[in-house]
């Protein structure tokens, strides 16, 4: 039987017609169809709550699925606490054999999708797999077209035990989780990985704007090259660097910590605001490494003279604020410069701003060098 050996996790066994009007795309070309009601499998349910998930930095949540503290609120500015209620970068793993996978979740949010980014990054479900070398690849996602989602996420998988991970939506928050094996078939939850995160603060590009899954955040990505445990910590719009938020991150105990925070700031604002946060960091952490990062460039850049001047500006400001940490004996401190997070041929953005799925990769790439070395000493 399919079944925990420790029985405070829940199954529950629910034979049920899962519901039409989701797409989902799976291995199985019958997957893509809409509006399919499949026929009535015997599915052993597991709560997402009893599994664990990764990705949060504090327990201490209002929802299970939030990313801050309760304690935040009020706090932060309400545009954070807001925000952090999307599940960005939050995970859950497991090992099954079983051939077919189902979800259940309820969404917070009624708006699903934006004019820039797709259902299935902003409110999907996007589930990877090892293969038979360890390495993870993508298997399917769902696309949501209401809040309360029953649905396969993969049917017909190929014959085999394997380790999944399921990553939660980008820009919607999550009330309810279960997920759904056949009958009879092993299930074993895979508890959060004990190695500290790296831990990525920033903006809307951290949080995971635009990528078309959630499995495409930087953070994400990341993490499987790494092998790593990732917390995001992008707050679309309202990365920067404000003190409420350095007290919070400096509670946590990563093995890295990402400050990618300049799409929001400007000169002035990274002037004032980069030195208190690192200190605030290095007073909590001694030895952690920090690794400020300047912002991208617009792919659009060339055309317009102003986001150049901007640009300029504002990377000016963080170099300086990184040349007087160091002379001031801050140590363990790292630089990545932006001219190069989206490539040069300008077809890495959705809207010159936000990566689509080749900028996110591509920022990947960046940042790949620069984290292995930061992280040799773990």
């Amino acid at each position: 039987m399919a079944e925990f050996k420790n029985n405070q996790y829940s199954r529950r066994r629910f034979n049920s017609q899962i519901l039409g009007g989701v797409i989902t795309l799976g291995f199985s070309p019958s997957l893509l169809a809409q509006n399919t009601s499949f026929l009535n499998d015997e599915i052993d349910w597991y709560n997402a709550i009893d599994i664990g998930v990764e990705g949060k930095g504090w327990t201490d949540t209002k929802r299970y699925f939030d990313r801050l503290p309760s304690k935040a609120e009020g706090v932060v500015r309400k545009p954070v606490w807001d925000l952090s209620r999307h599940s960005a970068g939050i995970s859950l793993r497991f090992v099954t054999d079983s051939p077919n996978i189902y979800v259940r979740y309820k969404l917070h949010l009624e708006r699903l999708s934006m004019f820039h980014m797709p259902a299935t990054g902003v409110s999907g479900l996007d589930l990877y797999a090892e293969d038979g070398e360890g390495i993870e690849r993508w298997v399917s996602v769902v696309g949501p077209k209401k809040q309360n989602i029953d649905t396969s996420i993969a049917k017909e998988l190929a014959p085999g035990t394997r380790t999944y991970t399921m990553y939660l939506p980008l820009y919607n928050g999550v009330d309810d989780m279960e997920i759904g094996i056949k009958n009879g078939n092993f299930f074993k939850p895979l508890v959060p990985r004990e190695e500290k995160p790296i831990l990525f603060y920033g903006t809307s590009i951290m949080q995971g704007a635009c990528a078309s899954r959630p499995g495409l955040a930087i953070p994400s990505i990341l993490g499987r090259r790494l092998k790593r445990p990732t917390i995001n910590l992008g707050f679309s719009g309202n990365g920067r660097m404000e003190a409420e938020v350095a007290s919070l991150l400096a509670e946590l105990d990563p093995c890295a910590f990402v400050i990618d925070c300049l799409p929001n700031m400007n000169e002035t604002s990274v002037s004032e605001r980069t030195i208190p946060l690192v200190k605030k960091l290095r007073e909590a952490h001694k030895k952690t490494p920090i690794l400020l990062v300047e912002d991208r460039s617009f792919t659009n850049t060339p055309f317009f003279p102003s986001l150049k001047t901007h640009h300029n500006k504002s990377r000016t400001a963080l170099k300086k604020a990184f040349a007087k940490l160091n002379d001031t004996g801050v140590g363990n401190l790292y630089y990545l410069d932006g001219d190069n997070l989206l490539g040069e041929d300008g077809e890495a953005a959705t809207d010159g701003s936000h990566p689509n799925d080749l900028g996110m990769v591509r920022y990947a790439d960046a940042y790949e060098p620069i984290l292995r070395s930061m992280l040799k000493q773990f």
